[in-house]
């Protein structure tokens, strides 16, 4: 933006003497003068609605820079103080997602230290009445689930079968001079024997792995340290 210059000093025409060519104010002088002006006014702003041009640039220190965070008034702000904001957003231990781009945050977003985190694992919300989750960065959980070797017991008891053996009865005969015969009848028993099912089972299992995944998603991750 130009700012107007005045090329003749007026005023001094004032002290020559009468009859001096210079006390003379011409009117190429006044032309220039003008256009001085004119000049000046066409680069400067207008005051309402103005259209910048170039990198325009506030004072230090003037509210634009020095307002508070979360202002929702009109004023202008800086670059200075939208990068400000936007560190709010993601204070030192912050993590930053990307599903796509691998750039470091520091890159992307202008500020702070980032290292990247949680290869191969999923977040977990810290949990201060368990164990597994009462510390934070705390790391557990395995892609594998292993079954350890063991052994099987088996009780194969023997066990009785009872059988019963039913009276009978038996005849004798006496002479051939008449009916004469005799019969004996014996008592039932009961017989108990012992006996085994012959069960067999292996005394170990085998160990081995099995996939222990739940259901995820891949993405770049980043944790903010400085």
């Amino acid at each position: 933006m130009s700012n107007y210059t005045k090329s003749t000093n007026f005023a001094t025409k004032d002290a020559l003497a009468s009859g001096n060519p210079l006390k003379i104010v011409k009117g190429t002088e006044i032309d220039t003068e003008f256009n001085n002006i004119a000049t000046a006014v066409a680069t400067k702003a207008d005051l309402a609605s103005p259209t910048f041009t170039g990198t325009p640039t506030l004072p230090t220190g003037t509210v634009a820079v020095t307002q508070a965070n979360g202002s929702n008034t009109t004023t202008i702000a800086t670059t200075a103080f939208v990068q400000a904001a936007i560190a709010l957003l993601y204070p030192v231990g912050s993590i930053y997602t990307n599903a796509s781009v691998s750039t470091n945050p520091a890159t992307l977003l202008g500020f702070g230290t980032w290292t990247a985190f949680g290869a191969g694992r999923v977040m977990v919300g810290f949990d201060s009445g368990n164990a597994l989750f009462d510390a934070l960065e705390e790391t557990g959980g395995s892609a594998d689930a292993i079954v350890v070797s063991h052994t099987h017991n088996l009780t194969d008891p023997s066990h009785s079968h009872d059988y019963l053996d039913v009276g009978r009865t038996a005849f004798a005969f006496g002479s051939t001079s008449g009916p004469d015969f005799n019969s004996t009848t014996a008592s039932t028993s009961t017989t108990t024997s012992t006996a085994s099912t012959g069960i067999t089972i292996d005394s170990a299992g085998s160990s081995g792995t099995n996939a222990n995944y739940q259901p995820y998603i891949t993405v770049f991750m980043w944790k903010r340290t400085a």
